[in-house]
């Protein structure tokens, strides 16, 4: 069966919001499985990639990045209204990133620290997710989103269906890969039980405990967990400083981040 020509292709876009463009590079380290996919769409836009764009409208976005200033706002909106599927990718789109500390200080305090000049600087109280300004069709959590889940998705809105991303704990993972707990055998701290799969478990196969890169599953147990992170040796600070990264601004993980305050 031949390729579709490029007036027939669906049309993909990439776009970046407030990110440091990993997920975007994900997505160009799929190398080899790209060219293939290459082959069923047209890639409308991808600056990380290309300088070249076509007009839309889109058949699928891709969105990196969370909203943090009022020209943000503008953009997704125009985005929103340009494609037919919209698919957030990563923890900055899906939860508003580790930007989102700003959401629990003072944004003008920060500005002040870092910038020479912070009167130049125009820019929101919060970092937002794309969900909380348009509707969106799919989020692929993680920091950064695994390639091969973000292949899945693609295929799947090529194919008109559901992405097949599962929905559980990055214990699933462990178990099936067959590693040794590290909480219950070496008394590592670890967000593992609570935390989103689609990482293949990467860091416990390195001994290390997970950091929640991939945000909470659905209904996290948090204050279990956090009982025992304090077997772990954790204290309360400690247990709101891991909640308080990557998706810092998730309401799931909201419990865990107070206990540090």
């Amino acid at each position: 069966m031949s390729a579709p020509t490029p007036a027939t292709r669906p049309s993909l876009a990439v776009w970046k919001f407030a990110s440091c463009d990993g997920c975007q590079l994900s997505l160009l380290d799929c190398e080899d499985e790209l060219l293939g996919v290459a082959t069923q769409l047209q890639i409308a836009h991808f600056l990380e990639m290309s300088s070249a764009v076509i007009e839309g409208p889109y058949d699928l976005s891709l969105v990196e990045g969370s909203v943090t200033t009022a020209t943000d706002v503008d953009r997704i909106h125009a985005i929103r209204d340009n494609s037919k599927r919209l698919v957030t990718i990563g923890a900055c789109a899906t939860a508003g990133g580790v930007q989102a500390l700003r959401n629990f200080a003072d944004v003008v305090e920060f500005a002040d620290a870092v910038y020479a000049s912070p009167e130049y600087i125009e820019t929101l109280a919060t970092s937002t997710p794309i969900s909380a300004h348009v509707q969106v069709d799919f989020e692929l959590r993680g920091c950064p989103i695994d390639r091969r889940q973000l292949i899945e998705v693609i295929t799947a809105f090529l194919a008109g269906r559901t992405p097949n991303v599962p929905n559980t704990s990055v214990c699933t993972e462990c178990k099936r890969r067959g590693l040794t707990c590290v909480m219950v055998a070496d008394g590592t701290p670890c967000l593992g039980p609570v935390t989103h799969a689609g990482c293949g478990a990467l860091c416990p196969a390195h001994a290390r405990g997970c950091y929640g890169c991939f945000g909470p599953t659905p209904n996290p147990n948090i204050a279990s967990l956090a009982g025992w992170l304090r077997r772990c040796g954790m204290d309360d600070a400690g247990i709101g400083r891991v909640f308080s990264t990557f998706n810092v601004a998730d309401p799931d993980f909201d419990e865990g981040r107070r206990y540090g305050h």
